[in-house]
This record gives structure tokens, C-alpha cells and sequence, in this order.
């Protein structure tokens, strides 16, 4: 016996005249923030690459902003003291 659409959608249309899972919508949704959540690591991930990349580049490029930058973190830390830092400063700037 074949069933025309009218007579499906007549009898409810969903298995057999029962209604529709109650848990439908939440497959649509959790699709969306699937690929939210894809969009957004990709994204994280090449934002990440792309400043790691331009930080390290001028750091390893320029021994001398390299070992300047150390020198700033010891006293920062103050591993070093004033007078200590600035004689060091000097003799990096001097090249002596």
C-alpha cells in the first residue's frame, strides 16, 4: 500500500503519527559550537604562531638586544645592582 504525502502528514507525519524526539534541537546546536570550537583553536593556534614567530625573530637576529634583555631581567630580579647594571650596560654599548 503505497501512502500519499497528505495521508503521511495527515497521520503526523513522524514515525507512524508519534511526535517528533524531544531531543532534536540539541543536535543543531551542539554542531554550531563544534565548529564554533574548531573556528576558535585554529584561530588561537595561528594567532599563537604568528606572534611566537615575530617575538623570537629580532631576539635571536640582535645578540646584543638579547643580551641587554638578560642583563635587564637580573637586575629586574635583582640578582644585580644598580651600579653592577649600568657598568655592564656600558661595556655591552662600548663593545669593550
Amino acid at each position: 500500500m503505497v501512502m500519499t504525502l497528505a495521508t503521511q502528514m495527515a497521520q503526523g507525519g513522524w514515525h507512524d503519527g508519534g511526535d517528533a524526539p524531544a531531543f532534536w534541537p540539541v543536535f543543531p546546536i551542539m554542531f554550531g559550537l563544534f565548529w564554533l570550537a574548531v573556528l576558535g583553536a585554529a584561530f588561537y593556534l595561528i594567532r599563537r604562531r604568528m606572534n611566537g614567530g615575530t617575538a623570537a625573530a629580532p631576539a635571536a637576529a640582535d645578540p646584543m638586544a638579547k643580551a641587554q634583555s638578560v642583563l635587564a631581567e637580573r637586575f629586574a630580579r635583582g640578582e644585580i645592582d644598580e651600579d653592577e647594571y649600568l657598568m655592564r650596560i656600558s661595556t655591552l654599548r662600548n663593545g669593550s
